[in-house]
């Protein structure tokens, strides 16, 4: 095994965790846009309570994974810079907008301002645009229609991502990243024990759920014809994976019928795992079809080598405060010693209002 595809495994799983932490960020904004009506109030601050803390720091996999691609693999990330140019540069000013929008909506002083809303439609649209983009930048990869000669890309800027195939990943990405932001919505309304709320966004991850699951099926459909290595590559090794994926669906489906939220959300992150891991293998050993392997894209063995110690050395920084991050924000009920403070507080701000 080389040390190469040992390097591009760990991009994979970094992939992943972006997928399934800021995917879900960027659902909770396309939630946003349809926060309407006389419980728009309580949807939006539930928005961003589950966002607050939280958001920022799901970046850190999206640079990961910009840092190790260029260090691991050079010359694929030049050319799809180049053919990607747009759609990726649109999807950045997405990333940028939705950060600097949440922000300024989240922190206005009055929240019924006429800017207050405009950045809030600014949050929303960012988050529709930014996932659509990056998966039809995806499904441009995985078709196979980035041709490079000695490196020079041989593709016009929009013959790869605006295909049907591209389209259809683009909108299946959207509504993966609804349904995973829906399934967490529902988890942290229903540890708020507002079940108004968990029901709502309960139907809406069974309902995005479902038209994901059609657009996946269309993309499959579409692949024999628009992705053929991909096909190909799907039917010999990733099929197996792709039957899980699908089983896995249904399970998560099941446990939001039944309310089981904790578990509906546990399975949606391994049906999104799955969906990507089952790409990964079906393009295997391609970066990018048909020609940029991972053999012939890989920088020098020793640059990746020092990059894996680095990797190593960071991840043992980065994981354990991600973890105290989540543990501190995400879990149902707060930790003894913060209830104690939370108690010392209450009965400080008592005494005060007692003098």
């Amino acid at each position: 095994m080389s040390v190469a595809f040992i390097a591009l495994s760990i991009l994979w799983l970094g992939l992943i965790a972006y997928a399934v932490l800021g995917g879900a960020d960027f659902g909770a904004g396309i939630w946003n846009l349809f926060a309407v009506g006389p419980q728009a109030k309580r949807q939006i601050q539930l928005i961003n309570k589950a966002l607050g803390p939280v958001w920022e720091a799901n970046h850190v996999w999206l640079i990961f994974l910009i840092v190790g691609l260029f260090s691991v693999f050079p010359s694929a990330f030049a050319i799809l810079s180049i053919a990607l140019f747009i759609p990726l540069t649109i999807a950045l000013i997405g990333i940028v907008l939705r950060g600097s929008a949440f922000i300024f909506r989240t922190y206005a002083i009055d929240t019924t301002a006429p800017i207050t809303t405009w950045w809030s439609r600014v949050f929303s649209t960012a988050s529709l645009v930014t996932p659509f983009f990056l998966g039809a930048a995806a499904a441009a990869v995985a078709s196979g229609k980035i041709e490079t000669t000695n490196g020079n890309v041989q593709t016009d800027l929009g013959a790869a991502w605006m295909t049907p195939f591209a389209l259809t990943i683009g909108a299946m990405a959207i509504l993966l990243c609804a349904t995973l932001a829906a399934v967490y919505l529902s988890v942290e309304a229903h540890n708020d024990h507002d079940e108004t709320l968990a029901e709502m966004y309960r139907i809406r991850a069974l309902i995005a759920g479902a038209i994901t699951a059609v657009l996946g099926t269309l993309g499959l459909l579409l692949s024999p014809s628009e992705a053929p290595i991909l096909w190909q590559g799907l039917l010999n090794r990733a099929l197996p994976v792709v039957i899980a994926t699908m089983l896995i669906g249904l399970a998560t489906a099941a446990a939001l019928y039944y309310r089981r939220y904790s578990l509906a959300r546990i399975l949606i992150i391994l049906e999104t795992a799955f969906l990507l891991g089952s790409w990964g293998l079906s393009q295997y050993p391609y970066i990018i079809p048909p020609h940029v392997t991972i053999e012939n894209a890989a920088n020098d063995p020793n640059v990746i080598v020092i990059l894996l110690i680095s990797i190593g050395i960071g991840m043992v920084l980065i994981l354990p405060a991600l973890y105290y991050l989540f543990s501190v924000f995400k879990l149902s009920t707060p930790a003894p010693d913060l209830e104690k403070k939370e108690e010392h507080t209450a009965s400080e701000v008592s005494q005060e209002k007692s003098i």
